[in-house]
Order: structure tokens, then sequence, then C-alpha cells
């Protein structure tokens, strides 16, 4: 345990940060489960709607730095692919 305050205060910013984050995070994946599992089911309107969704999570989290842009551009990239493949087919 730290001895300083200002470390001691360092420590409950970061508790609360990753806290924070992962709420962040556990969405996204939610989001993207959701997409995926659209895309399983074949239901192209419910894919597209989710993959906006989706996007803008995404973003959201990449401007604040918990993903990073290129995590965030790659999983949307993906998602994108799957959603398009699905749209032709329909």
């Amino acid at each position: 345990m730290a001895n300083i305050r200002s470390s001691e205060k360092d420590i409950r910013r970061t508790q609360a940060r990753t806290v924070r984050n992962q709420a962040v995070k556990s969405r996204i994946r939610t989001l993207r489960k959701k997409v995926l599992a659209a895309v399983e089911k074949g239901d192209a309107a419910a894919a597209a709607a989710g993959l906006s969704e989706f996007a803008s999570a995404a973003d959201k989290a990449a401007k604040t730095k918990v993903l990073h842009k290129n995590t965030s551009s790659r999983l949307k990239g993906r998602l994108a692919l799957k959603v398009g493949a699905l749209t032709k087919q329909a």
C-alpha cells in the first residue's frame, strides 16, 4: 500500500477509471455479439441497426481512449464485411 497521500489518491482514481472502462468494454462486447447473432439468424435489418449502434459505441470508446483507434476500426470493419455479405444475399 502506498504511503504518500497523492499515491493513495492515484490508486483511488485508477480504480474508478478501471470500473468505468470495464463497463464500456463490456457494452461493446455485448453490442458486437448482438450483431453477430443477427448475422447468424440472417436478419439483415437487425444486423444493420446493430452495426450502427456498435460503430457509435466503438468510436466513442476510441475517442476516450478506452479502445485503441485501430482496434475500433478493425472491429467495425470486420463486422461491416459480415453485415454487407448478408445484405448482398438478401
